[in-house]
């Protein structure tokens, strides 16, 4: 299983920038291989994202690991408070 992470490349919010930022910043200091889909770059992709949150309104940053979803920042960041990041990503 690999963890993928929705992003959005394109301007916004930089709310949404920051929450991205620290997943990207969490995974790279832990040395969690990872991959990036940029919703910006294709309709599918967001749609796609959507489907397998069960939300047609979700935004990025969304986590997977593998099929299985992890949450969203929120989720993320309430990991990170308890001190059980492992969890979120279902390591």
């Amino acid at each position: 299983m690999s963890i993928v992470v929705y992003f959005s490349s394109a301007g916004g919010s930089r709310e949404v920038k920051r929450q991205q930022n620290e997943i990207f910043h969490f995974l790279d200091g832990k040395k969690i291989i990872y991959r990036t889909l940029d919703i910006t770059q294709s309709s599918d992709l967001k749609d796609e994202m959507r489907k397998k949150v069960g939300n047609p309104l979700a935004m990025p940053p969304q986590v997977f690991n593998g099929d299985k979803y992890c949450g969203d920042y929120q989720a993320f960041f309430n990991a990170i408070e308890d001190g059980k990041p492992e969890t979120f990503f279902k390591l």
